[in-house]
């Protein structure tokens, strides 16, 4: 046997050139798949001895042999970060060890079966664990909001539209709008899931399985909820992948959103955020700098995370039908986008949970111009029309501005002037309140206290049943 095993090669009489093999030999990227290429050959060998074609002593040894190859590999990758066989991917290094310990049974572990439909099943029992430990970190990422929204529920600061100041805002309202965000990409999550669970292992290489093999049996065996439905489909499909490189960006974006607002607040101009020293980074030139860069590199990673999701759709747009190698780079892309995604998401959860909040810092960037629609309502309440309200307001501005004054300081006759319905000193003064501002917004979803308890009160009871479900879907799995 040639030192390096080859699945294929019967027909040639040459080795593929040195380049040719550098740009297409796959382990370093799918050894990451070995767990999941012994537990498809496990299933397949439970299915292919059900049928009729392995007898019980080729079965165990197969069995016994793929356990063994199993440990062996991991221990490899434990000690020294890699593999050193020579095979150009992990279903022939899988097979060329397994021939090692099981003989001659290992040739017959591959009957009917295609690395076409070997390959598609393995990655989708990667991404079937993968996602879930996706959404454990998101699920973290919003309880941490939550735990912070709770904690800061009482810090007032201006709320921004076109980053500029618009009106005040409990701090906490700003966190659970974030919170939301995640929660929606939990959602979506849960949905790809659910289409991702289709087994393509007895699709062979594109016309289907000629044994007898129960596929749906099969699919129940390796935790999918059902079979792909047509073989061509299955082997040239990565619908799946594509479907989650675009979560991935979208995901991307709320997180590189918040992590904007995050620095935009730690700068010296607003001083409302302090970023721990676990989540920050000097300069090596300024003594004082204190950097948001874990923030930073989840705002670039961002940029990164479309680049692949884009990259990827224009490597499928022109292929013809079924598997083509170009889909052997589904892979790179595929973990390169999770690791770093993941990566992002334990960043921006462990920035929030760190984080202090200067609450009279931002107490001391409320300007009484953010109270203009407080006053536009107060007039509403006394019967003028919003859009009258309006323009009587936008005058009062104009004129506290000719006189270098704010509308709080702005004299009451000066309001009176511009119209009669601005009523008393007193009344009219008592408009002038932060927290009489925020207090208003009562309405669900708004940013009054009662209705910010009311959306964490929801979240939580969200986070309480979602925990619940998880947790039995896993046990029905185990």
């Amino acid at each position: 046997m040639d030192e390096r095993y080859k699945l294929w090669g019967g027909c040639f009489e040459e080795e593929p050139s040195a380049v040719l093999r550098r740009l297409n030999d796959s382990l370093g990227v799918d050894v990451r798949l070995f767990r999941e290429d012994v537990r498809g050959s496990k299933a397949w060998a439970t299915e292919l001895h059900r049928s009729g074609h392995l007898t019980i002593e080729d079965y165990e040894s197969i069995q016994h042999g793929l356990d063994k190859v199993e440990q062996e590999i991991e221990q490899e990758l434990s000690s020294n970060g890699r593999l050193n066989d020579p095979e150009e991917d992990i279903h022939s290094v899988v097979e060329r060890r397994l021939r090692a310990h099981a003989g001659e049974a290992a040739l017959r572990l591959h009957t009917a079966r295609s690395r076409n439909d070997q390959s598609a099943t393995n990655t989708k029992l990667w991404m079937m664990s993968a996602l879930g430990r996706a959404q454990s970190e998101l699920l973290n990422l919003i309880s941490v909001l939550l735990k912070r929204a709770q904690e800061d529920i009482d810090v007032i600061a201006p709320g921004y539209t076109h980053l500029q100041r618009a009106q005040p805002i409990r701090w906490s309202h700003f966190l659970m709008s974030y919170a939301w965000m995640f929660r929606d990409d939990v959602c979506r999550l849960d949905e790809q899931i659910g289409r991702l669970s289709s087994c393509p292992l007895g699709s062979g290489a594109i016309a289907g399985c000629a044994l007898p093999i129960d596929r749906n049996r099969l699919a129940e065996s390796l935790g999918f909820q059902n079979v792909t439905p047509n073989s061509m489909f299955a082997v040239g499909s990565r619908d799946h992948i594509v479907e989650f490189l675009n979560w991935s960006s979208l995901c991307g974006i709320h997180l590189s959103r918040l992590a904007e607002d995050l620095i935009i607040y730690s700068s010296q101009e607003f001083g409302i955020v302090q970023h721990s020293d676990q989540f920050s980074t000097g300069s090596s030139l300024m003594p004082q700098k204190r950097n948001p860069d874990g923030l930073e590199l989840v705002r670039g990673a961002a940029g990164l995370l479309l680049g692949d999701s884009f990259s990827f759709c224009c490597i499928l747009k022109g292929l013809p039908s079924t598997y083509n190698k170009d889909l052997q780079t589904d892979k790179e892309i595929l973990f390169r986008s999770y690791d770093r995604l993941l990566d992002c998401l334990k960043v921006t959860a462990g920035t929030v949970s760190t984080m202090k909040i200067n609450a009279k810092k931002a107490e001391s960037l409320l300007e009484p111009g953010m109270l203009a629609t407080d006053v536009a309502h107060w007039l509403v309440r006394r019967g003028v029309p919003f859009r009258r309200a309006h323009h009587l307001v936008g005058a009062a501005l104009r004129r506290a501005t000719a006189l270098g004054l704010d509308l709080q300081l702005l004299p009451h006759a000066e309001y009176t002037n511009i119209c009669a319905e601005f009523g008393s000193e007193k009344e009219l003064r008592e408009v002038f309140s932060w927290e009489a501002s925020v207090e208003q917004y009562t309405s669900e979803g708004g940013t009054a206290k009662e209705a910010l308890l009311l959306q964490m009160q929801q979240l939580q009871q969200w986070l309480h049943n979602y925990n619940i479900v998880r947790n039995n879907c896993d046990k029905k799995r185990e």
